[in-house]
């Protein structure tokens, strides 16, 4: 009768822990497709994806005492419940806290550019920022300060071929990179493209520079975040990612 009754126990914690961290998953899905969708606000979105981290915790939590239990008692019944909920509340807890380290790894800012100074400025995609919670006017002295401490290697691009050329290259690059393209004005130089994320579908909108320099022509780029004051680094990872393919 004692073991009977362990093993009710330890399977009531592994089904409890499996039901918990699979609502916790459901709960991630739901907060990033409604967000994508635009069913509701981004912060909606953020705060049911915490919710939905805190109890992926909780599940692993109990489904690790469950796996425990399982195995001290030699049985089988609800070491898989045990494990699954272990397996995915594990997933969405390690995502959260992955996301949190990097927030708090990088600057709490989201537009990046190569010309801190006179940094490129939007223009045909001005008319799809009316919703937009940041303004697309660039954030001054201390953004520019922020973002030299964190990413000194975002700087202009100098390449050795005629803007007409470089351009040409950059508008390549962009289309290879998957951004959609809003608009390509070879005569100004310009390319204004939008990026969306791949989770909740956040919109980040892109605006490349190509000038003359000396013999050849200078490349600068700005990716800019539509919402939130942090972008997790997303906008320099998406230099970067332009830069080196430029360079190729």
């Amino acid at each position: 009768m004692k073991k009977k009754s362990k093993t009710d126990k330890s399977f009531f914690l592994a089904r409890a822990g499996f039901i918990i961290a699979l609502a916790a998953v459901l709960s991630a899905l739901v907060a990033a497709f409604c967000t994508r969708y635009g069913l509701w606000k981004f912060t909606t979105g953020i705060t049911v994806f915490r919710c939905a981290a805190y109890a992926a915790v909780a599940g692993s939590a109990l489904s690790l005492i469950g796996l425990v239990a399982s195995l001290r008692i030699v049985i089988q019944r609800g070491f898989f419940l045990a494990f699954l909920g272990l397996l995915i509340g594990g997933t969405v807890g390690a995502t959260a806290l992955y996301w949190r380290h990097v927030a708090d790894s990088v600057p709490p800012i989201h537009d990046i550019t190569t010309d801190t100074q006179d940094p490129p400025k939007f223009d045909e995609i001005l008319r799809l920022l009316k919703s937009a919670d940041n303004s697309p006017v660039y954030g001054g002295k201390k953004v520019a300060a922020q973002q030299k401490r964190s990413y000194p290697e975002i700087v202009p691009l100098i390449l050795r071929i005629p803007p007409g050329q470089a351009f040409d290259r950059a508008l390549s690059t962009a289309r290879s990179l998957g951004w959609q393209i809003i608009d390509d004005d070879k005569s100004a130089g310009r390319i204004e493209a939008v990026a969306t994320t791949f989770w909740f579908g956040f919109r980040d909108d892109i605006v490349v520079r190509v000038r003359p320099e000396d013999a050849g022509s200078r490349v600068d780029i700005r990716s800019e975040s539509r919402v939130g004051v942090s972008d997790l680094g997303k906008n320099a990872e998406r230099i970067r990612k332009f830069l080196t393919a430029m360079k190729e």
